[in-house]
């Protein structure tokens, strides 16, 4: 299953380099199935892949101008502060067992791979539909409704791991009206942020086996250089539905999966 676990790691980037988005929401699964990782621990992991993998992505968008850093800021700053809260508070008070009612026990793991399964859902119609609501850019709801939006998008990266570049690029288009190139440059360095600094407020309650973490994330980043490579022959947007129903299978697969262990 290791091999395999590397092998998904790889594809994880190139869905990022290719789609801008979406690869992230994987990661977790990836970790939790293929690496025998329980799930806190796989949320620790994961925001560090994450994060890790988004910056070598974002740093061939800052070459070309494709960051926008007031954006990034205004973002960033809210969505960091959901994180900590989150990541050292809200994370830690759900409790091991959150319900039990004969033959059916909900865990604190098994809740949070729950509302992961949810949001792949979530992500996976967003992927399949294009975004269309977002080409139109007729919703220039300014600056508030991004930080609102940083909140929201902190608050799950903290909870479960994820980036949230499935939510992050339309809020930039349909929201500020940004390009496309510069929305996805944008959001790979929110996501950067987000998550290192979500990996950084756990280290003091996780152990982390460096080693493991770091080949990981190695496969990772292969990958995303991979996907850029790609997207220069390929558009990005027309694999982006085929991965949304990918998304969408294994989002029924965790469901599925969790509800009748």
């Amino acid at each position: 299953m290791e091999v395999a676990g590397y092998i998904a790691s790889v594809l994880i980037g190139i869905s990022l380099g290719l789609i801008g988005g979406g690869g992230s929401i994987l990661t977790v699964p990836v970790l939790v199935y293929l690496f025998s990782l329980n799930t806190i621990q796989a949320t620790t992991y994961s925001l560090f892949i994450v994060g890790a993998t988004s910056v070598a992505g974002a740093v061939s968008y800052f070459r070309k101008g494709w960051v926008d850093f007031k954006t990034v800021i205004t973002f960033g700053f809210p969505s960091v502060a959901a994180v900590f809260i989150s990541r050292s508070f809200l994370l830690p008070a759900i409790p091991q067992e959150l319900i039990r009612t004969g033959n059916i026990t909900i865990t604190k793991d098994t809740f949070l791979m729950l509302l992961f399964a949810i949001l792949m859902v979530v992500a996976s119609y967003k992927m399949i539909r294009q975004n269309k609501q977002a080409d139109l850019k007729d919703n220039k709801s300014g600056y508030l409704m991004v930080v609102l939006q940083g909140i929201l998008i902190g608050t799950l990266t903290g909870l479960i791991g994820a980036g949230g570049g499935f939510l992050i690029i339309p809020a930039l288009v349909g929201m500020l009206g940004m390009p496309m190139k510069s929305a996805i440059g944008t959001s790979l360095a929110i996501i950067a942020i987000n998550s290192l600094s979500g990996f950084l407020f756990s280290l003091s309650h996780t152990s982390i086996q460096w080693l493991f973490l770091l080949g990981v994330t190695f496969m990772a980043v292969v990958g995303i250089f991979i996907g850029s490579y790609i997207s220069r022959r390929i558009d990005g947007k027309k694999l982006k539905p085929a991965f949304g129903w990918f998304i969408l299978i294994m989002g029924f697969y965790i469901l599925a999966k969790e509800m009748l262990m």
